[in-house]
């Protein structure tokens, strides 16, 4: 069965899980080396998608291609990012750490030279794709080298902050990006992207993660599985990013793309159900443990779209430029810092629902403060609500992460199934959340700007008075007064369509708070059905919380 004989480990050097590296007693001048690489390699495979994501209109008008058309951009990376780590898994478990690093940042670094390249949609499309793949890689990669830099006693902080460093990307994107563009156009972001990735290569190359053990773990039948469930996550994927622009019940395609996604994602399943040695542990992925952490992860990460399609999207209907709204990144870049450091520092194995619930209580507060805004909004009045939202947005991903791990030490073949769902619920939980609230917003627009219009008669003195002092502003300019009266009557139209979008999106914030909370009770009284339960039957021991911090290493 082995591929290579696994290595006489010293007790405390033993790789945790298949395919994670040893863990030998480092120095301290190279333990912060590690850290810094790690911190690195991770912000290098976040910000490949985060430039892209902060800045989608710049690139539209590159690109010269729709919104629609553009919307593909983001949707190409996470089709490919969410399955890659079927694969990945039982590559670092085969051909071991060091080839999984180098390849896949050569090929990163090969991927963003060919961005330079680009200068039509369809090319566009295929790098991200491509760069899907890569950037999979690159987390995981990001997350070993941090426990390469904290001792054994220490493993749940390192991967706490090795997790939450990619989550970084967005909120630094927004905050440089633009200066990038002035530079050279869209080229621009792709030249730093390739400095990033040829940076981390060197940085690889020159300090190595200790080996691991390997093992010969690929069967023929995993890449029937991969290319069934990959093709249906795909599908799915293209559905909730395209579904709000094409609209679901409009566009043939979405209707044969559900339906294509269901029918492989399931044909996969049944594969891996009935296999002797599946890739997939279906049975314990459908167990009630891990059905209601990928539910806790998806609800979260909903939750968590109030700052990319809410907060940012409201100050955009506002006519704020980015420039505008570069003190609010700068705020929400702060939170995310706070959260992970708080949840570093905090993290605690025999407590790990707390932080859920105190997370969902600030995104519920966040959102409910925001829910108030006006047409007379800026970034400063959101400091606070955005800043309680950043901060919970990297709070819960530590110990959720934990509460995973736990059930994939009893059982290493586990190790694969967990990353998946982890990556999956992530990424799904993203699109979902800005599929619903992007559909919410659309839908409560057109109902509150029906009510608007309805009573906006020029027999009504109010409105009359509106529009001839609109269209008495266009006197210098206009000399024609029926043409003045039609700019007036537009103009009033302009600020009737942007206080129904207001409304909306406070429609929307109240939403998300109504979520956060719900998913916050639903944890709460899970939490204390667990304590009344653990407490009659018996006095919990004390060796399983000693199970994550010995090797949380795994992902």
């Amino acid at each position: 069965m082995d591929h290579h004989a696994p290595r006489n480990w010293l007790p405390h050097e033993r790789p945790s899980l298949p395919g994670s590296p040893s863990t030998p007693l480092h120095p301290t001048p190279k333990r912060l080396a590690y850290a810094l690489v790690g911190l690195l390699v991770a912000l290098t495979g976040g910000l490949g998608n985060a430039l892209v994501v902060a800045n989608l209109p710049y690139l539209q008008g590159a690109l010269g291609a729709t919104t629609a058309e553009m919307a593909w951009l983001p949707a190409a990376y996470v089709m490919t990012n969410v399955s890659m780590n079927l694969l990945l898994v039982k590559f670092r478990q085969q051909y071991g750490l060091r080839a999984f690093t180098e390849v896949f940042l050569v090929l990163y670094a090969l991927v963003t030279f060919g961005h330079l390249f680009v200068n039509d949609l369809g090319s566009a499309i295929a790098v991200r794709a491509a760069h899907g793949m890569v950037g999979a890689a690159l987390s995981s990669l990001g997350l070993y080298y941090m426990i390469q830099a904290f001792p054994a006693k220490w493993r749940m902080k390192a991967l706490v902050l090795g997790l939450g460093t990619s989550q970084l990307a967005l909120p630094l994107a927004r905050l440089f990006s633009e200066d990038l563009l002035q530079i050279a156009e869209w080229r621009g972001l792709y030249l730093f992207e390739l400095g990033m990735a040829l940076a981390s290569l060197g940085c690889v190359f020159m300090l190595k993660l200790p080996p691991g053990d390997r093992f010969k773990t690929f069967e023929k039948l995993d890449f029937l599985t991969f290319a069934l469930l990959a093709g249906g996550v795909a599908l799915l994927c293209a559905v909730l990013s395209l579904g709000r622009i094409d609209w679901w019940l409009e566009a043939p395609w979405i209707g044969v793309a559900s339906a294509g996604s269901i029918v492989l994602i399931m044909a996969g399943l049944a594969i891996e159900h009935n296999r002797s040695n599946p890739m997939l542990m279906t049975r314990w992925l459908g167990s009630g443990v891990m059905i209601r952490l990928a539910l806790a992860v998806i609800l979260i990460r909903m939750v968590l779209t109030e700052q990319s399609t809410g907060a940012v999207g409201l100050l955009q209907i506002l006519n704020l430029s980015s420039q505008q709204m570069h003190s609010l990144y700068v705020v929400m870049l702060l939170g995310s810092v706070a959260g992970l450091a708080t949840s570093a520092l905090t993290i605690n194995p025999s407590h790990l629902l707390m932080p859920l619930i105190i997370s969902l209580a600030l995104m519920a507060t966040g959102s409910v403060m925001d829910s108030f805004s006006t047409n007379l909004t800026r970034p400063e009045n959101m400091y606070l609500s955005q800043f309680l939202l950043a901060f919970g947005g990297t709070f819960f991903l530590g110990p959720t992460m934990v509460l995973g791990t736990r059930n994939v030490l009893t059982n290493p073949r586990n190790l694969v199934s967990f990353s998946v769902l982890f990556g999956i619920c992530q990424n799904l939980g993203g699109l979902i959340g800005a599929a619903l609230l992007g559909t919410f917003q659309i839908a409560r627009e057109k109902f509150h700007s029906s009510h608007i219009v309805e009573r906006l008669t020029l027999t009504d003195p109010q409105v009359l008075s509106r529009v001839q002092g609109s269209s008495a502003s266009y006197a210098s300019s206009i000399a024609d007064p029926s043409a003045r009266m039609t700019q007036g009557i537009r103009s009033l139209a302009a600020a009737a369509t942007r206080e129904a979008n207001v409304m909306a999106y406070n429609d929307v914030f109240m939403l998300i708070a109504v979520i956060a909370m719900l998913t916050m009770l639903w944890i709460f009284i899970r939490s204390l059905w667990l304590l009344s339960t653990t407490k009659t039957v018996a006095p919990a021991p004390a060796s399983p919380t000693s199970v994550p911090s010995s090797g949380a290493s795994s992902s």
